[in-house]
């Protein structure tokens, strides 16, 4: 389910319950709303706002963790690159089919991530696969004459399987790491504050305005975690910027 429908889910759970929440407190019997019975709706909210702050909190550090790291996992199969393709080209002439694998290579795994903006053919993933496969043969094909070609050779295959493990890591993380019931929960919990709010509130126009205001900002919350838990795809995607740029310097 998309980030943006399931951030109008929640605002229409939330604000649905503010206004349940006012409609109760106009047709329920005044002896309801007693100071003991105030009390004890009250103790119930804090300790429902004290498990949402804390999960919102929770869920918020996880999503921007799970972001960042993504993030870097770009930078770095950018910088493995362009080390690769500076090795190579130490090694000698002899690698001139190698560094044209990576060049092959590094526009598939950019064209990827493009592609994760929408739905990917999964015969790009396939391609870019086999490039990475052609690369690897190809370096282990060469004949080092010396040392420091020995040395070299033995740096881009360690590098060459760093990127295919980064690039799986990647991309098997595409979608949300948030269980749907913890959601489920989560918008419940919220559903039942918001009800509270309305009951303790007076119905005009003012105090509706102001809860509209709160059930957007949580709905906005909510969307932002998950789309920085989905990092690769939606509005808050991590670039491709890295991988541009590697790109551009091993066409040097």
């Amino acid at each position: 389910m998309k980030p943006l429908t399931i951030s109008l889910i929640v605002f229409a759970c939330v604000f649905g319950g503010a206004l349940v929440g006012i409609v109760l407190r106009m047709i329920l019997p005044e002896r309801h709303f007693s100071p003991e019975a105030n009390d004890v709706i009250k103790l119930g909210l804090g300790l429902i706002t004290t498990m949402n702050a804390l999960v919102l909190g929770l869920l918020i550090s996880t999503a921007k963790s799970s972001y960042d790291a993504k993030r870097t996992q770009v930078a770095e199969m950018a910088a493995d690159a362009i080390l690769a393709d500076r090795s190579l080209a130490l090694y000698g002439s002899e690698t001139r089919a190698a560094r044209s694998a990576l060049h092959e290579l590094l526009s598939g795994i950019l064209e990827q991530f493009q592609a994760l903006r929408g739905d990917p053919p999964n015969n790009r993933s396939s391609e870019v696969t086999a490039s990475a496969t052609d690369f690897y043969q190809i370096v282990r094909k060469l004949s080092p004459h010396s040392d420091e070609q020995k040395a070299l050779k033995a740096e881009v295959v360690r590098i060459s399987l760093e990127v295919a493990q980064i690039r799986a890591a990647a991309l098997t993380q595409q979608n949300s790491s948030i269980p749907v019931p913890f959601l489920v929960v989560l918008i419940f919990w919220l559903a039942i504050l918001f009800i509270g709010f309305g009951l303790f509130a007076p119905p005009n126009l003012t105090v509706v305005a102001a809860l509209f205001v709160c059930a957007v900002s949580v709905s906005a919350a909510i969307f932002m975690v998950i789309e920085m838990d989905e990092a690769f795809t939606g509005i808050m995607r991590v670039s491709g910027e890295p991988l541009s740029n590697a790109l551009s310097v091993i066409d040097k």
